[in-house]
């Protein structure tokens, strides 16, 4: 029992149109059909009176305490053509708290109505013991029943609508903090990514520069023409560096699409330029989309920056292969090697998560005294970002 009419009833509220039409409507008018005279014509007119202000409130037509009032009139009217209308009052009971937008409203008019029928049917029959104790007693039963039921239900609704109010609030919360928190890993993701972008490319192109200058300041007296090659590489190192930032800051990568066994073998011979080190490669011409490319790019700048500042090594193989469903790049060297268990560097732990981001796996072998080997796989089939 709503205190206000919904704005689209539901099926309880059509189902009891329904019932309201047939057991509280349709009987008054066969009580008085076969009865001759006006009783049949006025009980005829006002029951479909009533229905249609029924039907023009349902649909937002008719004001509803207009409603209410008609429905009150009509109770006390066919009381009276009646001899006693106690059933079609109680039957009428739920529309006071439909319609009515306050308990208290509803309790007024239903005991407006309650005592319209009650006069209605004294004045057909008038005050006699028959009708207090039938037909006025029953009505009056049906209002303060009515009266409790409806003040009950209309509680049980508040507190719904309460609890309601209070789950939604705290639904808005919880998507405010979820919100907040997406924002937040979100903002942490961004700047990790940042991060293993500029250890793979700036970080590793400054460190470059510093000990190409450092090892052409030394020699720059004794072998002035490989010191003019270590300065000419500075300067390459720099310009890449410069690109590298600006493509950071536009969020545009600095690989462009093409073979990837091109782009390895450039940055091999620059390494080898700039080290000395003998480098053996095996790269056939295989063809992968960007961010593999771009990753196996990286996992090899890594990979030789570590052999340059770590390994003491004199000689570096690298080869890539494809193996049915995988892409595979194993790097070696045959510096000083390390204890795996041990490693826990940014770099790489930022080729495990470039691999990881394109379903591939990074599997690093060394022990003290015989080398490293670096192998990068990376799905090629159905290949899905972690």
């Amino acid at each position: 029992m709503n205190p206000q009419p919904p704005d689209r009833p539901g099926t309880l509220h059509r189902w009891y149109a329904v019932g309201w039409t047939f057991l509280g409507l349709c009987p008054p008018v066969i009580a008085v059909w076969d009865q001759p005279g006006a009783a049949r014509y006025w009980s005829v007119g006002l029951s479909a009176a009533a229905a249609a202000c029924y039907a023009l409130a349902d649909a937002r037509l008719l004001r509803p305490y207009a409603f209410l009032c008609v429905l009150v009139f009509f109770t006390g009217a066919m009381s009276f053509l009646l001899g006693g209308g106690a059933a079609l009052y109680v039957v009428s009971l739920p529309l006071f708290w439909i319609y009515a937008r306050r308990p208290r409203d509803a309790v007024a008019l239903s005991g407006a109505a309650a005592a319209t029928t009650v006069v209605g049917g004294a004045l057909r029959h008038g005050w006699n013991v028959d009708f207090l104790t039938g037909n006025a007693v029953s009505t009056l039963i049906g209002y303060v029943a009515g009266a409790l039921l409806g003040a009950w239900m209309h509680r049980i609704l508040e507190q719904r609508d309460e609890r309601v109010r209070r789950l939604s609030a705290e639904l808005d919360v919880a998507q405010r903090g979820l919100v907040e928190a997406h924002q937040r890993q979100g903002a942490a993701d961004e700047r990790e990514r940042l991060a293993r972008e500029i250890h793979d490319t700036l970080a590793q192109g400054f460190a470059s520069i510093i000990a190409l200058a450092e090892a052409a300041r030394e020699g720059i007296a004794a072998d002035p023409e490989r010191a003019s090659r270590q300065l000419l590489s500075i300067e390459r190192t720099a310009r890449d560096n410069l690109a590298e930032a600006r493509a950071l800051v536009g969020s545009a990568p600095t690989v462009t699409a093409g073979s990837i066994a091109r782009t390895l073998r450039r940055t091999l011979d620059r390494f080898a330029e700039d080290t000395g080190l003998t480098v053996i490669a095996d790269l056939p011409d295989l063809d992968c989309d960007q961010p593999a490319r771009i990753t196996l790019l990286r996992c090899t700048q890594e990979s030789l920056a570590n052999v340059r500042k770590h390994s003491a090594a004199t000689t570096v193989s690298v080869v890539l292969a494809r193996r049915s469903d995988t892409i595979e790049l194993e790097i070696t060297d045959d510096g000083r090697g390390f204890r795996t268990a041990d490693a826990h560097g940014f770099g790489l732990d930022g080729m495990r998560r470039r691999l990881a981001d394109l379903g591939g796996e990074l599997t690093v072998t060394s022990s003290l005294g015989e080398g490293t080997r670096v192998l990068a796989a990376i799905p090629t089939q159905e290949r899905h970002p972690a």
